[in-house]
């Protein structure tokens, strides 16, 4: 299945695909695109949009996209709903710190985007052991 999202992707746009991939569709391909084409891009490909304004894959009711993909798809698992929190309060700069880990978050995530600039495919490619690693450290915090 395709997805597509904007261009230039930073935390919730990096971390969906990565939820995404391992909880929802295996294999995803993810369309980076400029805002004002999402939607068309979305119609002709046949594609999912995410975090981007008036989806329901993206900030609605208070949720970052990535929350809103883990409300869609039924994603309960405890150290997704850990990870959500660190990635909503990444995203979010009002909410940055509603868990400690959100900085820190928002501190690499801004700092792959500067390395790698517009290059959404290797920001994925780089990025997905950080979240790997991360959802592994939620899985020891909620099991105590």
């Amino acid at each position: 299945m395709k997805w597509v999202t904007r261009k230039n992707a930073n935390v919730d746009r990096i971390a969906c695909p990565w939820l995404i991939k391992h909880f929802v569709d295996k294999d995803a391909e993810f369309l980076f695109v400029a805002a004002d084409e999402v939607m068309a891009v979305a119609e002709r490909e046949g594609a999912t949009p995410f975090d981007v304004k008036g989806v329901e894959l993206g900030h609605v009711d208070g949720r970052c996209s990535f929350e809103s993909i883990m409300v869609k798809y039924g994603l309960k698992d405890p150290a997704l709903q850990r990870l959500a929190q660190i990635v909503h309060g990444a995203d979010v700069s009002s909410d940055r710190a509603i868990v400690p880990e959100a900085a820190g978050l928002y501190a690499v995530a801004h700092g792959f985007a500067l390395v790698l600039g517009e290059d959404d495919h290797k920001k994925i490619e780089l990025e997905t052991p950080l979240y790997d690693a991360l959802y592994r450290w939620c899985e020891a915090e909620v099991q105590g």
